[in-house]
This record gives structure tokens, sequence and C-alpha cells, in this order.
């Protein structure tokens, strides 16, 4: 697929225009980022673990009745993607406490709780992503009522779908963010899945697989990444 120009270029990902205006292709690089852009770094071959791991999970959702914009792929690091108009705003599914929900709520780190969450954030780093609700987003006409209840729909069974997923591979899906977009109108699922977007612990020990040990300086950043692949590619 032939490149023309970088449309956008975000934290982990770029996103170059192609000759079809419905199709972009999605480029991942190792480039890393913490608490809103504060803490920076690199963690080696992420780009090509993230690309690969959304892959497998967007093949999977596909299979399972979740529409989302990727096409196929296109090499190690890149995929190509349905245009998407994204709404601004990101959901968050939460299984376990942990991560900004535990410290806002004064909460132990590590339960499981009896039922998910979700949440709605405004997307918009320079306000660091602040949290919504429902009426915040129906109000500023940030999404439809429609929108809104397909957006619900699909998260809440993406969310039995990867728990599902994750279990067979011997982790703990503990929350993670979604985005939604627009492509000729459909609500489908955007950005990518991956140790970027989820915290993903070990079944038996809790260790952390994923970009917690970026932002904790816990160490072992790309074998954890290299491991969360290895273990989708070979169920338990």
């Amino acid at each position: 697929m032939k490149t023309l120009e970088e449309l956008y270029r975000g934290k982990a990902k770029a996103i170059l225009k192609t000759e079809d205006e419905n199709l972009y292709v999605m480029h991942f690089n190792d480039d890393a980022t913490a608490f809103d852009g504060i803490k920076k770094g690199t963690i080696k071959d992420k780009g090509y673990y993230n690309c690969q791991i959304s892959k497998i999970c967007f093949e999977y959702l596909e299979k399972n009745g979740v529409p989302t914009h990727m096409v196929e792929p296109l090499g190690e690091r890149e995929m190509l993607v349905k245009s998407l108009k994204i709404l601004p705003v990101e959901v968050i599914v939460r299984n376990w406490t942990a991560g900004s929900m535990a410290k806002r709520l004064g909460l132990e780190e590590g339960k499981k709780l009896p039922s998910p969450i979700l949440e709605l954030c405004l997307k918009n780093d320079e306000l660091g992503d602040p949290l919504i609700n429902e009426y915040h987003a129906l109000a500023l006409e940030l999404i439809t009522e429609e929108q809104l209840q397909q957006v619900k729909e699909y998260t809440w069974k993406i969310n039995d779908l990867l728990c599902k997923r994750f279990d067979e591979a011997g982790l703990i899906l503990v929350d993670f963010k979604l985005e939604f977009g627009l492509h000729q109108g459909e609500v489908i699922l955007g950005d990518e899945i991956s140790p970027d977007t989820c915290r993903l612990w070990d079944k038996e020990t809790k260790e952390k697989l994923d970009k917690d040990r970026f932002r904790r300086d816990l160490g072992k950043v790309e074998d954890a990444y290299k491991e969360v692949l290895r273990r989708l590619k070979n169920p338990l």
C-alpha cells in the first residue's frame, strides 16, 4: 500500500494517508510516555510487540462480532486500517482495583471488583483526559445518544471476550482503554489493544506485564511485552 504523507503522529503511533481516502496505514513505534507525557523513553521493539498483539486481538474481536478498524497487517510494525473520525470520548473498563482509580478512591490495589466499572474520559491531552459521565458526553455533544449506546454495548462485549482470551493465556485483564470512531457513519473500534493500553497481570503471581513496568521503573519492560505476545500466540 503506497503511503502519501503523515496525517498524525501521536505518543506511540503515526497515521499515514494512502491513495484511498477510506484507508490509512498505522505505524507503531518504540516511543513510550507516561503521566501525560511528563515521563518519556524508548522501549526496544515495543512497536513490533504492540502491533502484533493488536493484530491478534482485533482478529479475535472481529471473529466474534465486534467491528474494528483493522483491515489487514502490513508487516511487523504496520497495519492497514479504515479511516476514522475518532469520537472524543475514551472508554476505560476496570475489572480490578489499580492505577488512577485505586489512588483516586483510596483503594488497595489488586482487588477483583464484584462487577466491572465503565468510565468515560474526555479525549484531551492538554487537560489530562479528565473523567466525565454520560450527561457531560451528551450535553457537550461529544457523542450522540445512539452512538453512546453502541459504544457501551461493544465495550461490554469486548471486555467479556478479552477477559476470556487473556485468561486462556494465563493473564488477568485488570483494566484497559478503548477508543471508538466513525467510519462511513458506523461506530467501530479503533486505536490499539496492547500492554500500552491494558493492565495485564500474571494469573498466578500477579506480576505486572504491561506499561506499568515503565511507569513505575520496575525494569524488564521489553521482556513483559514479549511475554504477552508469546502467551497470546501459545495459550495455556
